[in-house]
């Protein structure tokens, strides 16, 4: 693996930590039900183009720490085809949250994109 790649394998990783806790809550606000884990991993990989696909397994610890910060709401069921499930959904908070985060988002993407306006053709 080149530096290059190094280098950009670690922008993809830290670019990712924050809009995956974005991206999640909108796939859970989008939803309108409550999903559990494999659900949200392949809804974010629909949605998202692939772009924010990664391991599965990443996710379970956002969505704890999302619920953890009272944003989320998880229930589990039994499941005929194997482990029992959690299942996550969005409360009011999380809605008011993703709102915030969703300016902040478009915030920071315009003034980016503006700045790299006419460096890249």
């Amino acid at each position: 693996m080149s530096d290059d790649d190094v280098y950009l394998k670690k922008f993809q990783k830290e670019l990712s930590a924050g809009t995956v806790s974005l991206a999640m809550l909108a796939v859970l606000a989008r939803a309108g039900e409550p999903l559990y884990g494999y659900l949200i991993a392949k809804e974010l990989e629909r949605v998202g183009e692939g772009v924010l696909s990664g391991k599965q397994s990443a996710l379970y610890p956002v969505l704890r720490n999302l619920e953890g910060a009272g944003l989320l709401e998880s229930h589990v069921e039994p499941s005929m085809a194997g482990p029992p499930r959690r299942y996550y959904r969005i409360n009011e908070r999380g809605r008011q949250v993703l709102e915030q985060w969703s300016q902040a988002w478009r915030a920071t993407r315009d003034s980016v994109d503006s700045v790299l306006e006419g460096v890249l053709q």
